[in-house]
């Protein structure tokens, strides 16, 4: 008899010994202290800077240490060169090695002329020679998302089949100081799509675990969230093969969907994913939230709240008559997750219906596991007391804009970082139903 939400993985914490997020790209974001805009001076913001530290302290967890020596290390980095590396397949692990022998043999004779292009970061210049054609329907290049027919791959999904429907999703997760967007969603009863970064899932094991035990879906997003397209075969088989491994080691559920970081995806990394039988998702909409306060960028928060906004104001003019965007929201920063929490009202008021991807996908059966269960959009609605135009919970009263939802956190997070492992042995949430087989 199983019945199965996620592992059981018990484990002692002690705040010291594990190895926390790097400071590399997407893990220097988890770094778990409330942005500069958050740290107003009230007392329940600087309460709330106390308890993201509290979340983001590194801890040992004996399942996940004991698994260290059968993955690739955490955000790969050169010490010697300073750069950033991605996976690769581990020497001795001869299941790994085996199945890519076998894909990658079938990827050279259907793929043969298609070559690794730019640098892990996402410097292209040296494919300014790349055909304007785009044979290899490279998204990088100009956002394509269908390949042709005669490859015999699926176009990715971009929308929800259903009008005027939000298809929540957050990417780069788990960040180790989620629990304010976390406890807002669950407070909203609102289920989202979680596409997690094998690094971070390794890293902070018990905030993945908040995932499943709070009824989201969860995808893969790569072990390190580089720039697909750069890496070799092997590489690229690694960043899936491990990323989805992780989740199914830490959270018992195997994900059958992933999305490519940065949107960067073309016909050699579909056909790879393809073969380790993980769907493509990328998006219709981009908030820009992950753009805003980067060095390199010119997006400001003002930006990206009228980026929501434009997306809101495209239910009136008609663009969502006849489908729903995929928006790309993130668990990335404070503010990231902030920015929506002070969004999802205008969304929800807005919007007939905000529902996680396996709903609005109909896909009933969202992992390998077949004793797991995504409601499909009409029983999803159907459980809903709530409808467009609702109220929504509030993240505080009377406190100061950015802090409130941040105070969230100070509620059971003591108690939740050891009660994890047991919640994910439990039915935690009327979203995924646990069914149990002979």
């Amino acid at each position: 008899m199983r019945t199965v939400l996620s592992l059981g993985l018990f484990g002692t914490l002690v705040a010291t010994a594990h190895r926390g997020c790097g400071g590399h790209e997407i893990g220097r974001r988890n770094h778990g202290m409330l942005a500069h805009r958050q740290a107003i001076s009230t007392d329940e913001a600087s309460e709330a800077v106390s308890i993201g530290n509290t979340e983001c302290t590194n801890y040992y967890y004996a399942p996940v240490a004991n698994l260290k020596p059968y993955y690739p290390s955490p955000w790969p980095y050169d010490n010697v060169t300073n750069t950033d590396l991605s996976a690769d397949i581990l020497p001795d692990d001869a299941t790994a090695m085996d199945l890519f022998g076998t894909i990658n043999a079938e990827l050279m004779a259907k793929f043969p002329n298609i070559q690794p292009r730019g640098t892990l970061d996402g410097n292209f210049t040296t494919a300014q020679n790349y055909s304007y054609l785009d044979p290899d329907c490279w998204w990088s290049w100009r956002h394509c998302t269908t390949p042709a027919a005669d490859t015999g791959l699926v176009a990715d999904i971009t929308t929800v089949p259903e009008p005027e429907t939000w298809g929540l999703g957050f990417d780069d997760g788990p960040n180790c100081s989620h629990n304010a967007l976390y406890d807002y969603l669950q407070q909203n009863d609102q289920q989202a799509t979680m596409f997690y970064i094998g690094s971070s899932v390794f890293n902070w094991p018990l905030q993945a675990l908040r995932g499943t035990a709070d009824g989201h879906q969860i995808c893969v997003h790569t072990w390190s969230h580089r720039y697909m397209t750069a890496l070799t075969n092997s590489e690229a088989f690694a960043e899936l093969y491990y990323g989805r491994k992780i989740i199914t080691d830490v959270l018992g559920v195997t994900p059958t969907c992933w999305r490519p970081p940065y949107g960067d995806v073309d016909n050699r990394i579909r056909f790879i994913a393809n073969k380790l039988n993980l769907t493509t998702i990328v998006w219709s909409d981009d908030t820009l939230d992950w753009e805003e306060d980067e060095p390199s960028r010119d997006v400001t928060a003002a930006d990206v709240t009228l980026n929501y906004q434009a997306i809101i104001d495209k239910v009136a003019n008609g663009t969502y008559v006849t489908h729903g965007p995929i928006v790309l929201n993130h668990e990335l920063t404070n503010y990231t997750m902030t920015e929506f929490i002070s969004q999802y009202p205008s969304i929800k008021q807005t919007f007939q219906h905000v529902v996680p991807l396996c709903t609005a996908l109909n896909l009933t059966h969202p992992y390998a596991e077949t004793d797991i269960v995504c409601p499909d959009f009409a029983s999803y609605i159907a459980n809903r007391s709530t409808s467009a135009g609702s109220t929504t919970a509030a993240s505080g009263a009377g406190s100061a804009p950015g802090s409130t939802t941040a105070v969230a956190s100070k509620t059971g997070w003591a108690s939740r970082n050891v009660a994890y492992s047991l919640l994910s042995i439990a039915v935690a949430s009327s979203f995924f139903v646990a069914v149990t087989c002979g």
